[in-house]
Parts: C-alpha cells; sequence; structure tokens
C-alpha cells in the first residue's frame, strides 16, 4: 500500500515502474528512469484500459490524491467524461487570443461589407484588443471577472472603458461560438468609471487667434489647413472631412455626398463660404481626395491634421483645445441661432436618430439656412472682421 514515506523512498529504475495502492483500486505512484515521481490513475472505459496523469507527487499529498482519484472514478462510473479526453479537450480549447482573431478575421469583415461597422471602428478595436492582451493566453471557458479586472485596472477611465466594451463585445460572441456557457460574460457587473463629458467651446476671439496661426502653417500643409477649416464651419467629423472625394462634392446644388460615416451615407449641405473655400483648393492629379495626402490614392491622415491642430492651438495661446471641440463649437452655435435638437442631429449625424440622411434631406431650405448660419459664425469669428455679414474663411495677409 502507499504511504508517503514509501513514495518518499522510492527509487528509479531502469525503466518506468508502478507502485499500486491498496487503498484506492488504480491509484498509483509511477517513478521515471530520471526520478521523476507523479500521481497515475488505471481505469476502463468501454473494455479499453486507460492511464492518465493525475498530478506530480511534490504538488499533491497522498490523502489529496486518493481523494481526487475517488472523485474521477465515480464520476467515470456514472458517465462523466474521460479524464484523458478532458485534458485533451482543455488543450484544444481555444483562448481570447484565438476570440480576437476571429472576430478581426470573420466577424469584422463581414460587418464592415455589411454597412454594420466602419474601418474605423475596427482600427479602434484592434488598439482596444492590444490593451488586453494580458487575456489573450487564457482559454476562453476559464476567465473570470478578476481577470477581467486585473487586466485593465492600470488603464486611464475612458480607455478602461472602452477596453471593457470591447471585451464585453467579444466574450457575447464567445457565448454565441459556444466557447464558453450562455450568460457567463465575464465583464457583465464590471463597473465603469465615469466619463465627464467635455463642454469646451472656442469663442470667436479664440476662432480668431486660431485662424492667424493656420495662416501661418497653411504654407507647409494647405490641404491639412484646408481640413481643420472646414470642419470648423460644417461641424463634420475630422474623419468625414478627410474621407471627402471631388466626385462628391456638388458646387451646382451646395452639398457633398459622405458614402461611409457613423451612421451610414450622408448628404451634408454647403455653406457659401465652404464653397469658396474649396473652390480655391487646387486639385492634385490622379488624387481623389479634396486633402489629399503624400501619396496619389490616398488624403492627408488624421495625425498630420490632429498634430498640426495641436501646435496652431498652442502657437494661438489656446488652453486645453482639442480638434473635435470645433464641432462642438459649431452645434453649440446652432443651438443659439434656434435649431431644435432634430435639426442639429441632422446636421451632425449622431446615431441616435434613424435615417439621418433622409431628415438632412427632406429638411431642404431651413437646414441650409442653418448651415449658412453656422458658417458664417465661424467665417466671421476666424477672419477677423465685426460686420454680421458672411465672409470667406481665409483671412488676407496684410
Amino acid at each position: 500500500m502507499l504511504t508517503e514515506k514509501r513514495i518518499r523512498d522510492a527509487k528509479p529504475g531502469k525503466s518506468n515502474r508502478t507502485i499500486w495502492d491498496r487503498q484506492v483500486i488504480g491509484l498509483g505512484v509511477r517513478i521515471t528512469p530520471a526520478g521523476a515521481k507523479t500521481f497515475v490513475l488505471s481505469y476502463r472505459i468501454s473494455k479499453t484500459k486507460k492511464l492518465a496523469t493525475l498530478a506530480r507527487c511534490s504538488e499533491l499529498s497522498l490523502k489529496a490524491a486518493r481523494e481526487r482519484a475517488g472523485r474521477e472514478l465515480a464520476a467515470i462510473r456514472d458517465g462523466g467524461i474521460d479524464p484523458l479526453e478532458r485534458r485533451k479537450r482543455a488543450r484544444e480549447a481555444p483562448t481570447v487570443a484565438d476570440a480576437f482573431n476571429r472576430f478581426f478575421d470573420e466577424t469584422a469583415p463581414h460587418r464592415v461589407r455589411a454597412g454594420r461597422m466602419t474601418e474605423n471602428t475596427v482600427r479602434q478595436y484592434r488598439l482596444a484588443a492590444s490593451y488586453a492582451d494580458v487575456l489573450a493566453r487564457r482559454r476562453v471557458e476559464e476567465v473570470r471577472r478578476h481577470h477581467v479586472e486585473a487586466a485593465v485596472s492600470h488603464l486611464k477611465p475612458v480607455l478602461r472603458n472602452r477596453v471593457l466594451a470591447f471585451l464585453s463585445r467579444i466574450f457575447t460572441l464567445t457565448e454565441r461560438w459556444d466557447w464558453r456557457p450562455q450568460h457567463t460574460n465575464p465583464v457583465r457587473g464590471i463597473e465603469r468609471n465615469r466619463e465627464q463629458a467635455r463642454a469646451r467651446v472656442l469663442a470667436p476671439s479664440e476662432l480668431e487667434a486660431l485662424a492667424g496661426a493656420l495662416d501661418d502653417a497653411e504654407t507647409d500643409a494647405p490641404f491639412a489647413v484646408a481640413a481643420i477649416r472646414v470642419a470648423s464651419m460644417t461641424g463634420l467629423r475630422i474623419g468625414e472631412c478627410l474621407s471627402m472625394r471631388w466626385e462628391n462634392v456638388d458646387f451646382e446644388m451646395a452639398r457633398a455626398l459622405l458614402p461611409e460615416t457613423k451612421t451610414g451615407e450622408r448628404v451634408v449641405p454647403l455653406a457659401v463660404p465652404v464653397l469658396q473655400l474649396l473652390h480655391a483648393l487646387p486639385r492634385v492629379n490622379g488624387n481623389p481626395f479634396v486633402f489629399p495626402g503624400s501619396r496619389r490614392d490616398c488624403a492627408v491622415g488624421y495625425r498630420k491634421v490632429r498634430y498640426l491642430f495641436l501646435d496652431c492651438a498652442a502657437a494661438a495661446g489656446l488652453a486645453d483645445v482639442r480638434l473635435h471641440d470645433l464641432r462642438r463649437t459649431v452645434a453649440t452655435n446652432l443651438a443659439g441661432a434656434g435649431l431644435n435638437a432634430f435639426g442639429l442631429r441632422d446636421v451632425l449625424g449622431h446615431k441616435t436618430l434613424t435615417m439621418s440622411n433622409r431628415y438632412v434631406q427632406s429638411a431642404g431650405d431651413a437646414l441650409s439656412e442653418a448651415m449658412e448660419q453656422a458658417a458664417g459664425f465661424s467665417a466671421v469669428a476666424m477672419s477677423g472682421t465685426k460686420s454680421d455679414n458672411v465672409v470667406p474663411l481665409v483671412r488676407r495677409r496684410g
């Protein structure tokens, strides 16, 4: 019979040898020629004899090994899973990295093709996945809430919320793929950080100071500067500005088609100052974008525009200002001009308004007039003109 002393004193031989226990039939200690000692379990399934390793003798006491062997044998008699089969399934069980790969290789491309997700969203998800890579090697079925909390504990509040949202989506999909039991999403119940809504709006004097800084930067980066000016007059997201193509700009109808936005295809009215600015822009042969980049088939990069804006804001002496604040400034000016909530959502293309493009088209003259007012606010302020008349956005150099 096995005892702790007998296990401890057992010597290796020229080949593997096993010492069997008499208390729990089937439990033994296997000793290799190298001296490694492991608890093993001998059992039969469908008249086939099998031998499974339970644990190293250094990891488990004899008493614990007997208890575990008893549970395994009882489960086998009751028709439970073969220990060897269970171990095989565990080795082959999908990991979180497998879930990430399936999402980016199958789910995301399908949703992009169906118009349910944008490439920009996919890029944001890839960034979120990179921050959660500490979970990548864990098996999907074994991830628990404390694993997720530990993975995001070092992230800043807003980024933490974004990563948690992405992980929640991934684990919901793993339930749909039958990779883990239903209703066991480990992200569910994790408290999110409170996000303070940003309310920064540029005053007319700040817009005028920004205009001067943009003038100084225009020689070196004319298209990036032009994109910032258009964003300041239309309230478009900077990504929407950069995606504009000449084929979709209709000067006669004073509007532009944006095929891909967060809310799908949109048609946006273009005010007179915007049309004047676009008309003055040179066109680069072979490049379809209104704001072309250095390569023939691409637009100005977002990073370039963002950093240019930050440099110009610093040169203008503006504190705590971001590129997206231009969009908020337009919205604030429109609201001040009396545009109601539905009109604002049409102008800004928010997700919360269904069929936003149809509302834009049906708004007709009222919406176009509102856009004229919004562009006029920015144009007047950035030109330094105190008149109520709308003037071209680009300032003349003295």
